[in-house]
């Protein structure tokens, strides 16, 4: 299995480094003990408060800038006109970096003008803010209707985890090149106690977290940002890569039994998720 997604925009690391909540002082050690640990994909968004920290741990890491790939996004209430390209040059300006590698739109908007919304989005990439574009928590039906656009998309990244089914999402994403990218792989921490993910667990010595992790690391097309704050955390969540090759078939068809229809990242500007 390789550790990089290559898509026809862009090749993406499988596992990286999820941000969210992490700020201060705290937040930039986080970052920095990451990427000493072998992390180089690091994600983080406007919304997060966090943009200069990851920018400060990525400086203080001393590696080169075209070694890590760096991904923000643009939140949903900042898709109006000349909006886009404002909020991106400023997330650089926190990062303290000339370009983005994936330039993500959080959040759909109710009501927005998604073919202006995607042009603008292009253009980014076009004059070189971000390497590749894409979007985040886009329900199939509306994700279907940014690809008839016609500007490519590297990934929509949602909440994906063992007790969430996203197999509408994967039957568009893979024919369609584009990555799917797993946020809160572990069901905000719930997989880490699950009986079953436990026992499996048990039986290759590792933990159910790592088991989680590696369900969602084997599947085509499926990339995966854990949030980590602790060193043995974040080293913990690297080493289900090689655990992925592990899982026998007995162990994945135990972890597919698993209900599929909980959700837990449910804001009241969410899309209609059926859609």
């Amino acid at each position: 299995m390789s550790e990089r997604i290559d898509t026809p925009l862009i090749s993406i690391p499988r596992l990286g480094y999820g941000t969210w909540r992490l700020s201060g002082a705290e937040g930039q050690a986080a970052v920095e003990s990451a990427l000493s640990l072998g992390y180089r994909a690091l994600d983080t968004a406007e919304m997060y408060g966090n943009e200069a920290e990851v920018g400060a741990g990525l400086k203080a890491s001393g590696l080169p800038r075209g070694e890590v790939f760096v991904t923000s996004k643009v939140w949903w209430t900042h898709l109006g006109p000349e909006e886009i390209r404002a909020h991106c040059e400023a997330s650089l300006e926190r990062l303290g970096t000339d370009y983005l590698d994936l330039y993500l739109i959080h959040w759909p908007a109710a009501g927005m003008d998604l073919p202006r919304v995607m042009g603008d989005m292009a253009r980014l990439r076009k004059e070189g803010l971000a390497r590749a574009i894409g979007v985040a928590n886009f329900p199939p039906g509306l994700l279907k209707r940014a690809i008839e656009t016609g500007v490519p998309i590297a990934t929509n990244q949602v909440e994906y985890h063992a007790l969430l089914s996203q197999d509408r999402l994967l039957e568009i994403t893979r024919p369609n090149g584009i990555v799917l990218t797993a946020y809160s792989p572990l069901g905000q921490g719930r997989l880490a106690s699950d009986p079953k993910l436990l026992a499996i667990a048990e039986r290759h010595g590792v933990s159910a977290a790592q088991v989680a992790l590696a369900w969602l690391l084997r599947q085509d097309g499926v990339a995966v940002i854990p949030k980590a704050a602790r060193p043995e955390s974040q080293r913990s969540n690297l080493e289900a890569l090689s655990l992925a090759q592990r899982l026998t078939e007995a162990d994945i068809a135990e972890i597919d039994a698993l209900p599929k229809d909980q959700r837990f990242v449910k804001p009241d500007f969410a899309p209609d998720w059926s859609a």
